[in-house]
């Protein structure tokens, strides 16, 4: 077992390593006055800063939880470590050379167990690395350079390849004192003594201070007895996939800077976005971007207001990518910057961009970020058919609970806002449902159909309109008409469509009309001036497989009585309101359509709408003339 350390060497840690630098690599610190700095507490969640280092003093205290001490303190606290451990790695990056009490040359494989696993990682890590350049790896060079990454990226980022023999690295790493029980323990070798990773492309994984925590592999042989494209290492005492992130050690100082991080998705996806001039980029390993990376980022950002800083996510534009999207708005309260996504229209990942595109298109991609909220929603209402208001209505309640469940209050109203715009919808029509929507989850409302023009709808019985209802009246007193007083429409039943008819029902009486019409042996209506012969055939006509629902409407349409007394220019009157309504719903659907169209990126489109709606304005005030009887 080893002794002590010398406490002379342990002093002369506490002297050299520089509380700041050391606390810095994991929280992002800024001057505070009076020679002291402050960041978010890397201890427990807060969006004010009252972690506080001293340097002068050598200590840390939060204000916060009450956490505090020296360096070797935080290094045991923020990375479990023992006493011993803190201030053997403390010594590593200070370059001090640790005396132990009783020690024996056996003592340095005996320490903490994590501080075997970190040294043996980092002798693997470079010995990968060598490995990349002996013949055996060409096919890992190849794959790299089709990429667009030659030998300058792949040492910048610690690429190596594993052999296929399946045994070269224990071996190598037992040469240089390494026993098989940490060499397992660290994922590098299998029980059995075979190495972990064999004849696969290496990406070494690094936590903020540089230390290798573990490796991911990709698979670049079709005989690979193993078939997951990507493999990860284990999870170890130093390695847990749900607190790493690949880059976080080129990015580290960056994203302090800029208060911005670009998670990609992918270890090929960071590499092009450094090599691109996005030096913020990382990405997660084997596992799904989560609460704990979240935090991660939070602290090195040190964001203190919803208004600071920016985390965008690269996705696919794919149903996976959106699924992606979906589970970070869930997670979006952890983050205290902007959370916006970037997505390549042409479905190229950062990688393929590069390659394809170059840097530019890289550093472009990002730029072009769009809100979090805003994807999301708009992926919501891309199911309905906003064309139809029935289709803005239910995108609106599908919708209206992501902006409710917005963190930041200050930013509802703007997202409302945003949503009308989006949907076409008057905003404070929104805004009542978003208050309506708070604590509900999104609904889905099933996207409403149009029937084909010449295409009676079939109606079950369960479909038929209510009576009652004022928003169908004007269909209801047209068919009435139809039926009982046909001799005093035009031949051309005044122009009226089957469009007009908005209730399948009322439609499918209309479309029995015609083909009732259509069927007379002169070609009109006159004959049967309304009389049973007239409903029978209305009613004969009616489409297969309506049966007696449709049947017992034209029925009560035949005995309802008229609410006046009816001649030709009522008739003409009637058939005006009815059109007149249509038209308000084809300028209401062209508005909506304005309302989504950008007038300089979608110039042409947007001029021809904006002259449609003269048209049907100037057709709406000729029918709200025609239907009140004015010349």
């Amino acid at each position: 077992m080893p002794g002590r350390i010398h406490p002379d060497d342990i002093a002369e840690v506490r002297a050299r390593a520089r509380i700041d630098d050391i606390v810095g690599s994991y929280v992002t610190l800024r001057k505070a006055g009076s020679g002291s700095q402050k960041g978010l507490c890397p201890f427990h969640d807060e969006k004010t800063p009252s972690f506080q280092v001293t340097p002068a003093r050598g200590f840390f205290y939060c204000f916060g939880c009450g956490e505090g001490g020296d360096v070797i303190t935080f290094l045991q606290k923020i990375d479990n470590l023992s006493f011993a451990e803190a201030v053997e790695r403390l010594a590593g990056r200070t370059g001090i050379q640790l005396r132990y009490t009783d020690d024996d040359p056996g003592a340095r494989f005996e320490r903490g167990q994590r501080m075997r696993i970190l040294e043996a990682n980092a002798a693997a890590a470079e010995w990968y690395a060598a490995q990349l350049a002996k013949p055996e790896a060409l096919t890992a060079r190849q794959f790299l350079d089709s990429r667009g990454f030659d030998r300058a990226a792949a040492e910048q980022f610690g690429v190596g390849y594993a052999p296929r023999g399946g045994r070269e690295l224990g071996n190598h790493l037992r040469g240089k004192g390494f026993a098989d029980a940490d060499l397992v323990a660290a994922a590098l070798i299998r029980p059995q003594g075979w190495d972990f990773f064999s004849g696969r492309l290496l990406w070494p994984i690094r936590d903020s201070g540089s230390a290798v925590l573990g490796f991911g592999g990709r698979r670049l042989y079709d005989d690979d007895r193993l078939p997951a494209k990507y493999l990860n290492t284990s999870e170890t005492a130093v390695y847990k996939k749900s607190h790493v992130l690949y880059g976080l050690d080129l990015s580290r100082t960056a994203i302090g800077k800029q208060s911005r991080a670009v998670v990609v998705e992918g270890y090929t996806d960071v590499m092009a976005a450094h090599l691109s001039g996005v030096d913020t980029a990382v990405a997660s390993c084997g596992t799904a971007f989560g609460d704990d990376h979240a935090r991660m980022l939070q602290r090195l950002m040190g964001n203190h207001d919803a208004f600071h800083g920016e985390v965008i996510f690269t996705f696919d534009g794919d149903a996976a990518g959106q699924k992606a999207a979906l589970k970070v708005f869930d997670g979006d309260k952890n983050f205290i910057g902007q959370t916006y996504v970037a997505i390549e229209p042409t479905g190229l990942d950062p990688c393929d961009l590069r390659l394809q595109h170059g840097d530019a298109a890289v550093r472009e991609l990002v730029a072009r970020r769009v809100p979090l909220y805003r994807f999301v929603m708009s992926n919501v209402i891309a199911g309905f058919d906003l064309d139809r208001a029935e289709g803005r209505t239910a995108a609106m309640r599908a919708a209206a609970p992501l902006v409710s469940s917005i963190r930041d209050a200050s930013l509802v109203n703007g997202y409302a806002r945003e949503l009308a715009g989006m949907i076409g919808l008057d905003v404070e029509e929104v805004r009542r449902e978003v208050t309506r929507a708070a604590g509900r989850g999104p609904e889905r409302a099933p996207r409403a159909r149009d029937a084909e023009p010449d295409e009676a709808p079939v109606v079950p019985a369960a479909q038929l309109p209510d009576p009652a209802d004022r928003t169908l009246a004007v269909e209801r007193g047209t068919c009435q008409l139809m039926i009982q007083q046909p001799a005093l429409f035009s031949p051309t039943w005044e122009d009226i469509e089957a469009a007009d008819f908005t209730h399948p029902a009322y439609a499918a009486v209309y479309a029995a009309v015609l083909a009732a019409r259509d069927g007379s042996n002169d070609g009109s209506a006159e004959s049967s001036a309304g009389g049973s012969g007239w409903v029978q055939a209305v009613r004969a006509s009616t489409p297969h497989g309506s049966g007696e629902a449709l049947d017992h409407l034209i029925a009560s349409l035949a005995v309802e009585p008229l609410l006046v007394r009816a001649d030709e220019r009522y008739v003409q009157e009637y058939a005006a309101k009815l059109r007149l309504l249509t038209t308000m719903r084809r300028i209401a659907d062209l508005k909506s359509k304005l309302q989504r169209t950008n007038p300089v990126e979608q110039q042409t489109a947007y001029n021809q709408m904006f002259a449609d709606l003269l048209v049907l304005e100037n057709r709406r005030k000729s029918l709200q003339a025609a239907s009140i009887g004015v010349d």
